[in-house]
């Protein structure tokens, strides 16, 4: 998630545009996770059906601003990370009602205002996932319209704040970005373990598209450089840095295997401009994590490839930024949406999805 400054525009409109971004995301909240170690959650206990249940609309608790919701559970409570000062996050007993947590970087890294002068703790797009029996979680801090930014991680026994285990440790840098140095942006990581075990952490956002990097057994210190598997425009024609950032609409990638494949979801167009957000929900899939990944008509995702899913429809501007899971044998996409009925905020957008043909089809938009 971010703001980029396009060609020419003036000092006073980008200032604008960062103001409307922290108005939409000032009280955002977040929890992403899940418990199988190829990336999809366990399947020992009952989730409540979604579709067909309206909630009541005025009541935040059930249908709650948020931005870049990503899922996990643990004893029989879900827990949603999301951007928010310190990460966003919130629980709830049945995908429903949410309770606000603390924040759980509190207090917020110092090493990261250090690398990112312009970080106040406004923390970005986390994820989350259990590895063995400790909790990890992935989170990006940055600069509105630059890559000067930064990828760190903390960990936790346990998501439970009443739990005398609670308490998150951070473990610092993963990844960066360095403007004029990377041709990539550090943030929206999403952490993938592929079926021989391998962590893979695959993150970006516009610059050169959507990156896949090799981790490390610590599942923190990346194993080689990062590597391109998705883009939207022709690296051939572009001519100038900031040109290509904004030319480049594609981020927040989220990978997960299933029957043979790893699936890329990532979100196409524009966030964060409430109404006028853009944003849409796009998938392909190969037979290696890493790549190439195909749409549904054959066309890679590194030429501008992705089958859309969701985006602008009666009631949402766009719908982007998800996570995808598997609970009690149904699958679920958790991401935000721009509604069109509370004046283009940002909602929480939970549906279920099936399967067809081994290609994602959401029940309910």
């Amino acid at each position: 998630m971010a703001i980029y400054v396009e060609p020419g525009e003036t000092k006073l409109t980008y200032m604008k545009k960062t103001v409307t971004l922290l108005t939409l995301v000032i009280s955002l909240s977040i929890s992403q996770a899940t418990e199988s170690i190829v990336g999809s959650a366990t399947k020992t206990f009952d989730t409540p059906e979604i579709i067909g249940q309206r909630v009541p609309e005025s009541d935040g608790n059930t249908l709650p601003d948020v931005h870049d919701p990503v899922l996990a559970y643990e004893n029989g409570k879900y827990y949603m990370f999301t951007t928010g000062f310190g990460i966003g996050m919130m629980s709830s007993p049945d995908l429903i009602t949410w309770k606000r947590e603390k924040a759980p970087l509190n207090p917020i890294p110092t090493w990261a205002h250090e690398l990112v002068p312009a970080y106040n703790g406004h923390t970005w797009a986390p994820d989350i996932h259990k590895v063995g029996n400790k909790w990890y979680l992935y989170y990006s801090c940055s600069t509105f319209g630059q890559n000067i930014s930064v990828i760190g991680l903390a960990t936790n026994k346990t998501l439970d704040p009443s739990s005398p285990d609670y308490k998150w440790e951070d473990e610092g840098l993963v990844i960066q970005s360095r403007p004029s140095i990377d041709d990539f942006n550090a943030i929206d990581p999403n952490l993938i373990i592929d079926e021989k075990g391998t962590p893979w952490l695959t993150f970006g956002s516009f610059w050169d598209g959507v990156q896949l990097v090799k981790l490390k057994k610590d599942l923190k210190t990346p194993d080689g450089k990062p590597k391109t598997i998705a883009r939207r425009r022709n690296p051939e024609s572009v001519e100038h840095r900031q040109i290509m950032a904004n030319s480049n609409a594609i981020e927040a990638p989220f990978i997960i295997y299933r029957n043979g494949y790893y699936y890329l979801f990532v979100s196409f167009d524009y966030c964060c401009k409430g109404l006028n957000s853009n944003y849409k929900t796009a998938v392909g899939r190969s037979r290696k994590v890493t790549g190439p990944y195909l749409d549904m008509q054959g066309k890679p995702m590194l030429k501008t490839g992705g089958t859309i899913i969701v985006g602008e429809s009666e009631r949402y501007s766009g719908v982007g930024h998800c996570g995808v899971y598997e609970f009690n044998g149904k699958w679920y996409i958790i991401a935000h949406g721009y509604d069109k009925q509370k004046n283009g905020a940002s909602k929480l957008f939970l549906r279920q999805f099936r399967w067809d043909d081994d290609w994602p089809t959401i029940i309910e938009n």
